[in-house]
């Protein structure tokens, strides 16, 4: 069975792959986020990485394991994914947790993420 592009953009990021979350990605990929202190926004594969990686989960930041992945059933054309971290930075033991919407055929051309923010273990 092929893993969805769900399962696959919950697996890049908890890997802090920046290539195989470009690959996922449609070159005009439509991105906005929600953290608890920001909204984010982009269009394009770089932008997206540029947030996820360079703001979201920082070189310092060190996922430890997954502990959930979840997808639930299709609303109409959108597909649903939420992720559960533990992670470690210097500045201590966290947990996180994203719920993302996405659109997409063979890659995501549409995408919303919600995320906890980094909350303390």
């Amino acid at each position: 069975m092929t893993e969805t592009l769900g399962a696959r953009l919950a697996g890049a990021i908890a890997a802090k792959d920046e290539d195989a979350l470009r690959a996922l990605l449609a070159d005009d990929v439509d991105f906005k986020g929600l953290t608890p202190g920001r909204f984010w926004e982009g269009t394009g594969p770089d932008a997206v990485v540029d947030v996820v990686f360079g703001s979201w989960f920082e070189e310092s930041d060190t996922i430890e394991r997954v502990l959930d992945v979840t997808e639930r059933d299709d609303v109409a054309d959108t597909s649903h994914v939420s992720y559960r971290f533990d992670l470690t930075n210097p500045d201590g033991t966290y947990v996180a947790e994203q719920q993302a919407y996405y659109r997409g055929g063979e890659t995501i051309e549409h995408l919303r993420i919600l995320c906890s923010g980094f909350r303390a273990r």
